[in-house]
């Protein structure tokens, strides 16, 4: 099936950025779509980005949209979320997803990387 798994994740003071990378295996990887999630704590899964197969289109999150910008690359199989001017509240653990065609909801997970924005 699909595995993935994340990378970049670390400290970072507030109004800085990160890259986080997302590495993929499956040789269907570039049909998939691909998604960024978070999880801060006590608050429940949250979506932050996607992007499809096709010309890269992209979907944000509203309260993203502005400063991160998710990105792939079917030839190496990867996917990456640049995160910029980020915010205290930004602080979560990030999950890389992918979609099947197909299929309705987003099956296959990261273990996720640890983002913590300090002030």
């Amino acid at each position: 099936q699909v595995q993935l798994v994340e990378f970049g994740g670390g400290l970072v003071q507030a109004g800085g950025s990160l890259r986080l990378s997302c590495a993929a295996s499956g040789r269907a990887f570039s049909e998939n779509t691909m998604a960024w999630f978070r999880q801060a704590p006590g608050r429940e899964r949250e979506f932050v980005a996607a992007i499809r197969w096709s010309r890269g289109g992209a979907n944000y999150a509203d309260f993203v949209q502005g400063r991160f910008t998710i990105s792939r690359d079917n030839a190496e199989n990867t996917v990456d979320l640049e995160m910029n001017n980020l915010k205290t509240e930004d602080t979560a653990v990030y999950y890389c997803a992918a979609k099947v065609p197909g299929r309705i909801v987003y099956d296959y997970w990261g273990q996720g990387t640890q983002v913590t924005v300090s002030s």
